[in-house]
């Protein structure tokens, strides 16, 4: 059942929504106009950090399940956790991405800091991982790779999400392990967090030094970590973003730049309509003839108003959105799509109306040749 309602900024990060008002539209609003894409990046990428973090421990827990007392013995003495990977299968990442605003398991943290716990044990010991923890520059040039040396690609998976969802040519080997987690913490760790980083964005001191503080001196690569900054970036990007958003997208289909191309071509056609005009009636031209001055008019007015609404209302009765400058895409949004269609009725009725009078002056006045 269609929603007779503009949707919330939940719904558009968790791909429920369709064009021009996706998660796609809401990125290219960001990058383009709001100038803070980095927060948006910096969420997503906590939301697939949280979506690896479920996966790794379900599959745990179903390795646990499945295995034999033999081999659970087994892999508990070599270990201290059963010796088996995920494997990744990209689709349910994306859905898991999804389910970002659903509850945590409340299982999933715990059970990270214990493994991680178990790690820093046998590094400390040297029986295994010998350079799992370098210093601190190299660990921030390796998360700061777009891949891990299992081949798990951040971007690719971040793109999908963005897009339609589907992973194209998921390798069936590719599997999570313990290193995707860490990696995939300390990215989000060097690439937003720390200060000078290239993509640093603006959060309150108390929230970058306690993630710096798990992550660098705890050890800790599990979601909470994650909880106070990803809630201060959803509750900023819905106050200061959203709004913004949906007055563009929901109730207009143009980009800046396109709305201001129309409104020096509107006021270029009223200059010459009110040139035409004046030409026609000192000229001595009958009434019929001035008529025409109706055109330009109409030129002028429909484009003023297209730039003051930011809403060709031509392009909205066809169904299309422009999403940057001249780039478009059809509105599939049912409740946006009948918003729009009635907003370019009402632009075409002042646009007709605003000509009318304007051609009514010019054709009423009587004419004089000077």
């Amino acid at each position: 059942m269609d929603k007779q309602r503009l949707p919330t900024l939940i719904e558009v990060l968790a791909r429920r929504t369709q064009a021009p008002v996706d998660l796609y539209s809401f990125y290219i609003y960001m990058r383009d106009q709001q100038r803070s894409v980095d927060y948006l990046d910096c969420f997503l990428d906590i939301s697939q950090h949280l979506a690896l973090c479920r996966l790794y421990v379900r599959e745990l827990r179903r390795s646990v399940l499945v295995a034999t007392p033999d081999d659970l013995t087994h892999g508990m003495q070599d270990s201290g956790l059963p010796r088996s990977r995920s494997r990744l299968s990209g689709n349910e990442l994306i859905t898991e991405m999804g389910n970002f605003n659903e509850p945590e398991d409340p299982h999933v943290s715990p059970w990270l800091r214990s493994n991680s716990r178990q790690e820093e044990k046998r590094v400390r010991d040297g029986k295994q991982h010998e350079e799992a923890y370098d210093d601190l520059e190299d660990r921030r040039h390796d998360a700061m790779s777009d891949y891990s040396d299992t081949g798990y690609d951040y971007k690719q998976n971040r793109n999908s999400y963005l897009s339609d969802g589907n992973l194209a040519g998921e390798s069936p080997n590719h599997t999570i392990n313990r290193r995707d987690i860490r990696a995939s913490a300390e990215r989000i760790l060097y690439a937003y967090l720390i200060q000078g980083s290239e993509r640093e964005i603006a959060l309150p001191p108390h929230i970058t030094r306690g993630i710096a503080t798990a992550i660098e001196v705890d050890g800790r690569d599990d979601p909470e970590v994650f909880d106070e900054a990803r809630d201060y970036i959803f509750q900023a990007m819905e106050r200061e973003a959203f709004p913004g958003f949906l007055r563009s997208k929901a109730l207009g289909n143009l980009v800046p730049l396109s709305a201001v191309l129309r409104l020096l071509v509107g006021l270029l056609a009223l200059l010459g309509g009110l040139w035409t005009g004046f030409s026609l009636v000192f000229l001595d031209f009958s009434r019929v003839t001035r008529v025409w001055v109706l055109l330009p008019f109409f030129v002028g007015t429909y484009c003023c108003l297209a730039y003051q609404y930011e809403l060709d209302a031509i392009l909205a009765m066809l169904g299309v959105s422009e999403s940057t400058f001249c780039s478009f895409l059809r509105i599939k949004e049912p409740y946006v799509r009948s918003l729009l269609f009635k907003r370019a009725l009402w632009v075409l009725f002042l646009a007709l109306l605003l000509a009318g009078i304007l051609t009514a002056l010019f054709a009423a006045v009587p004419s004089i040749r000077l």
